[in-house]
C-alpha cells in the first residue's frame, strides 16, 4: 500500500465487472440496498463486542452498539452509520477496491446468464456493498478502526464507473458512515416512513437497535427511535415468534429474498446448554456445487449471545453445508477460535445435535408434507448424498431419504425410496439392483438391463455425477446388498447356470473368432446372462470404474487407468450370426469392431478413433 495521504485508484477488474452489472442490470428489489448495508453494518458491531472482550478499551466511552440510518434531502443523501470494528486503510482498499472471494466470479456468471438480473442474488456472493450503487450515483465511505487514533480515519468515494478516491480523514468516532448520494430518481429513499418500512421488513431482528431520527411535521427533531426489534430472535420461547417472524430472520441472515423451506427451533438444557435455530432454505445458492465445497457458509456462532464467528465449519459436517442458521452456546469459552474449536468436547456435542435437527426435520418433511420434500430433495438431495461417504454414523438415516428413478417409474421425475423398493421385492430377492449412467435415458436404455426387464426385476436408475462416488461407500442398506447389473457375473439358478454353460459352450467358436478380430481392444469375450434383445454390452469387474466416470474424469484432467473391456455378446443376435457366418475377413473385422463400439458407446464410454467407427459403420451401411 502506498503511503500517500490521498490518492486515486482503478478497482480490480472483477470490482469493475461487479458495478457495471449492478449499476446497468439490477431492475428489481432495489430496496435490498437498506437491508445488504444495514447487515454489514451489524458484522462490524458484531466484530467489536468480540474484539472488545479481550481489548474492553475499544470501547470505553461509547459502549452501547448500534446503527443509525439517517437521510437529507436537500443533500439528497442516505447515511448508515455504526458505531462498530471500523476499518483501517489496508481493509477499506481490501474490502471495498478489491474482492479477494473467488465466489464474486460465479455471481458474475450467475448475473450474466440471467434474462433479468436481479438485485436478490447480491447478498448470496459477499458483495453486499456495491448494492449501494443501485440506487446512488456516488459513494462516500469514512471509517476508522477502533484501535487507531482519530487521525488515521479514511475517507473512500467512487462513483462506480471504475476509479475510487482514497484519503486519511480525522474522524473522532470509530466505526463506519456510508453515505449514499442517491440518483435523481430515488426520492423514496429520502422519506422516513419509508425507511422504516424497509428496516422493520428486512432487518428487524438484527440484534443491535437500529435508530431513526424521530420526526415532526416532517422534520427531525433532532432525537433518536429504535425502530427495530433489536433482540436475539432464537433466545425467544417458540410461543411467541410467529412463522412471519420466522421468516423474517431467515431472510436477513441467509441474504435470502425467498422464504426458508422449513426450520426447527430448540433449547438444549443441562451440563451443556445451548439454543440452535437452523433452517432449510427452498433454493440453492449459485455455488453450492460449484466450489461450494470450498467457500463454505455455515452457521452464525454465538456463545452467550457474543457473535463469536460467521460460517463455523465446525458446526455441522460438508453434506448439510446448505443449513443456514444460529449456535448460541453457553459453556464454551469466550476466547474461542478456530484451532480450539476444532478439538473441543463440547463442540462435538452441539454438532451431532445440529445433525440430529436436522435430519429430524428432513425426515419430518418427507414424512408429513410430501410436496415441502420434493422441492427440497430437487435443491439439496446430491448434495445429501455426500453424507453416505462422509457421516458413516448417520449413513442409514441419511439413505432412508434418498430418491431414485427406477425401471418401474413413469420418468425421472417419479422417484422411489430404498425402503419402498424393499417392499415390492419379489419374493427370494435379496439385492437392490441399480445402474448407473450420465443421463436418465441412457439408464433406461441400458442394454444390461434386458434381463431384469424381461423378469420383471425392478432396478433404480441413477445417473446424476455424484452417485457413482457415493455408492463406492454404499454397499448395503436395511440388511440388502446393493449390486449394480453392470458389474460382475449375475447370480444364476442352477437352471439358469446350466443354460449359460451350454450357450458358452456352443458358442466358443464365435467368441474365438471375436477375440482374434478385436485384438488388444477386449480383455476378454463371453456369453452374456444380460442381455435378450441387444448384441453386445460391455460388463465391468465389481471394482471397476463405469465409463461414463472415466470419461467425465478424463475429460477434467485426471489421469485415469488404462483397462482392456470385457464384451458380452448375445450369440442369438442376428449380428452375432453374420460375424460367425462372415468369410470376408474385412467385413467380419468390422463388423465384431462395430459390436464393441455400439457397447462402449451405450455404456457411455469415450471411444478411441471416433472416425474409424464412422468409416466402419459407413462401410457396412454401403454394404
Amino acid at each position: 500500500m502506498t503511503n500517500a495521504a490521498s490518492e486515486t485508484r482503478k478497482f480490480e477488474a472483477e470490482v469493475a465487472q461487479v458495478l457495471h452489472l449492478v449499476t446497468h442490470s439490477l431492475y428489481s428489489h432495489k430496496e435490498i440496498f437498506l437491508r445488504e448495508l444495514i447487515s454489514n453494518a451489524s458484522d462490524a458491531c458484531d466484530k467489536l463486542r468480540f474484539e472488545s472482550i479481550a481489548h474492553p478499551g475499544l470501547v470505553s466511552g461509547d459502549g452501547e452498539l448500534q446503527i443509525h440510518v439517517s437521510w437529507d434531502p436537500e443533500a439528497r443523501t442516505l447515511t448508515v452509520r455504526d458505531n462498530g470494528i471500523g476499518m483501517s486503510r489496508d481493509e477499506v482498499v481490501a474490502n471495498i477496491g478489491t474482492i479477494a472471494n473467488s465466489g464474486t466470479r460465479r455471481f458474475l456468471e450467475a448475473m450474466s446468464s440471467e434474462q433479468k438480473a436481479d438485485a436478490r442474488l447480491i447478498g448470496q456472493f459477499g458483495v453486499g456493498f456495491y448494492s449501494a450503487f443501485v440506487v446512488a450515483d456516488r459513494v462516500t465511505v469514512l471509517s476508522r478502526r477502533a484501535d487507531l487514533p482519530a487521525g488515521e480515519g479514511v475517507r473512500w468515494e467512487s462513483d462506480g464507473k471504475g476509479e475510487y478516491h482514497l484519503a486519511q480523514a480525522e474522524l473522532p468516532e470509530r466505526g463506519t458512515s456510508v453515505i449514499l448520494h442517491l440518483k435523481a430518481d430515488e426520492d423514496e429513499f429520502l422519506k422516513g416512513w419509508e425507511l422504516r418500512s424497509l428496516v422493520r421488513k428486512y432487518s428487524d431482528h438484527v440484534a443491535f437497535p437500529i435508530r431513526l431520527p424521530v420526526e415532526k411535521d416532517g422534520k427531525p427533531t433532532g432525537e433518536w427511535e429504535t425502530v427495530n426489534d433489536a433482540s436475539a430472535l432464537w433466545t425467544k420461547p417458540r410461543g411467541e415468534i410467529s412463522d412471519e417472524d420466522y421468516q423474517s430472520f431467515y431472510k436477513s441472515l441467509g441474504h435470502d429474498f425467498n422464504d426458508a423451506l422449513a426450520w426447527t427451533h430448540n433449547r438444549v438444557e443441562g451440563s451443556q446448554s445451548f439454543t440452535t435455530l437452523l433452517y432449510l432454505p427452498a433454493q440453492p445458492p449459485f455455488d453450492l456445487m460449484m466450489g461450494g465445497r470450498d467457500e463454505r457458509k455455515g452457521l452464525k456462532l454465538y456463545i452467550k449471545r457474543v457473535f463469536i464467528m460467521d460460517a463455523a465449519e465446525e458446526l455441522l459436517p460438508n453434506y448439510l453445508r446448505f443449513v443456514r442458521g444460529v449456535v448460541d452456546a453457553d459453556d464454551l469459552p469466550l476466547n474461542v477460535s478456530r484451532e480450539i474449536l476444532q478439538h473441543n468436547r463440547q463442540l462435538e456435542r452441539i454438532r451431532a445435535a445440529c445433525v440430529k435437527r436436522v435430519l429430524d426435520l428432513i425426515e419430518k418433511l418427507a414424512r408429513e408434507e410430501p410436496e415441502k420434500f420434493a422441492t427440497f430433495y430437487k435443491a439439496f438431495g446430491n448434495t445429501l448424498k455426500e453424507g453416505i461417504v462422509e457421516d458413516a454414523a448417520n449413513r442409514e438415516r441419511i439413505a432412508r431419504l434418498l430418491r431414485f428413478a427406477s425401471t418401474k417409474g413413469e420418468g425421472a421425475g417419479q422417484t422411489v425410496s430404498l425402503d419402498d423398493y424393499i417392499g415390492r421385492m419379489a419374493v427370494g430377492q435379496d439385492t437392490i439392483w441399480y445402474i448407473t449412467a450420465d443421463s436418465y435415458a441412457a439408464a433406461l436404455g441400458s442394454p444390461q438391463l434386458e434381463m431384469f426387464k424381461a423378469k420383471g426385476i425392478e432396478v433404480l436408475l441413477m445417473f446424476d455425477r455424484v452417485d457413482e462416488w457415493m455408492l463406492g461407500s454404499f454397499h448395503e442398506y436395511a440388511g440388502k446388498k446393493l449390486r449394480n447389473v453392470a458389474k460382475g457375473e449375475l447370480p444364476l439358478d442352477e437352471a439358469g447356470k446350466k443354460q449359460q454353460e451350454e450357450a458358452s459352450k456352443a458358442a466358443e467358436p464365435l467368441l474365438r473368432k471375436l477375440k482374434e478380430l478385436l485384438g488388444d481392444r477386449v480383455g476378454e469375450v463371453r456369453v452374456s446372462a444380460r442381455l435378450t434383445d441387444s448384441p453386445s454390452c460391455l460388463a465391468l469387474s465389481d471394482y471397476e470404474m463405469a465409463p461414463h466416470l472415466a470419461r467425465l474424469l478424463r475429460e477434467a484432467g485426471h489421469d485415469m487407468p488404462e483397462s482392456k473391456p470385457t464384451l458380452e455378446i448375445n450369440p442369438q443376435h442376428p449380428l452375432l450370426r453374420r460375424v460367425e457366418g462372415e468369410s470376408d475377413p474385412a467385413k467380419a473385422a468390422d463388423l465384431a469392431n462395430l459390436l464393441l463400439d455400439q457397447a462402449e458407446i451405450a455404456a457411455g464410454a469415450q471411444l478411441p478413433d471416433p472416425a474409424a467407427f464412422v468409416q466402419r459403420l459407413n462401410r457396412l451401411i454401403a454394404g
